[in-house]
């Protein structure tokens, strides 16, 4: 008996060894493939931006016009990619004190079988399709917003931000940034609540103990324990915030003018509602090559998003560390 168990869990070693290899190279593989997918889409972006660039210059990139019938035809995306980053920002700063509260009371406030619940939701709306938000928020939310709108035009008129002269509170910048941050909160608290899941329950009973409120213990132990998740998740949604189309397509009027300031002005844009817009409706092969050069520059501006999360995220661990 002695010598037979010796072998005997020798063997049931060598198979999970054996297994472990196969899930590593498994996921090894999957992580290659990706990269080359990857590789490939930049290489056949870059194919087709490389002869508009030629054509169009700069200009592409820091004029606003769009004229494809024009002799020659111009094309330029200046409003498209600062919209596309004004989008991002109203829709970053309405989610992330959202899903910071929401995350917090998941973890910290809520009784288990409430934050269960809570769970169970934000993991069913992180999975609703863009379409069936763009449709609600264009049936739902769009008349409810203009009347904040037209608040907030009301009595902080005097402040640039919400200044409307047109009266026209359709189609605007804060209605496609709202949209978007009910994209992005699912996305951000499921992270941030798994985040600060982890936080170490002596650390916790030490605050506690000494007598700190709830606020201090946020602010001196779980959230410095667990920023560089909670950044991670923050970008994570920012980068579908930066690509979403059909969502903001349904409530947002395509302008081709930079909007900078007036976020209830009707009128805005972004490279992703660019090319679903025009996309059907393109004359000739050059213009399509023309909006694939749009979405090569909303790939190296979602690839510069993740690279600076990175950063900001290993920055993070080493001070931490």
């Amino acid at each position: 008996m002695s010598i037979e168990t010796p072998m005997r869990d020798l063997g049931k070693g060598k198979k999970a060894n054996a297994g472990d290899r196969i899930f590593n190279r498994t996921i090894t593989g999957a992580a290659f493939t990706s990269l080359i997918i990857l590789a490939g889409i930049t290489v056949f972006l870059g194919a087709k931006a490389g002869p508009v660039l030629q054509e169009q210059g700069l200009s592409f990139l820091t004029e606003t016009m769009w004229d494809p019938l024009g002799v020659p035809p111009e094309f330029g995306i200046a409003g498209m990619l600062y919209g596309s980053l004004l989008l991002a920002v109203i829709a970053l700063v309405i989610s992330v004190p959202v899903s910071l509260f929401l995350a917090v009371f998941m973890v910290f406030m809520a009784p288990p079988k409430v934050s269960k619940i809570l769970t169970n939701l934000v993991d069913l709306m992180a999975a609703i399709p863009s379409v069936i938000i763009g449709l609600w928020a264009f049936y739902v939310l769009v008349p409810p917003a203009q009347e904040w709108q037209q608040l907030l035009n009301q009595y902080l008129g005097w402040i640039p931000l919400f200044q409307n002269e047109s009266g026209n509170f359709t189609g605007t910048p804060f209605i496609g940034g709202v949209v978007l941050a009910i994209m992005m909160v699912p996305i951000v608290t499921s992270i941030t609540a798994e985040v600060l899941k982890r936080t170490p329950p002596e650390l916790v009973n030490a605050a506690e103990s000494l007598g700190c409120s709830m606020f201090t213990m946020l602010r001196y132990v779980a959230l410095p324990f667990g920023r560089g998740g909670i950044v991670g998740g923050v970008m994570l949604g920012l980068g579908r915030a930066l690509g979403e189309t059909i969502a903001v397509f349904f409530v947002l009027k395509l302008v081709f003018d930079i909007n900078f300031y007036k976020i209830i002005e009707s009128g805005g844009g972004s490279i992703a509602t660019l090319i679903v817009s025009k996309f059907g409706e393109t004359n000739g092969e050059y213009e399509v090559n023309v909006l694939l050069a749009s979405g090569f520059f909303l790939f190296l501006m979602t690839l510069v998003v993740n690279a600076i999360a990175n950063l900001i995220v290993a920055r993070t661990d080493r001070l931490k560390s």
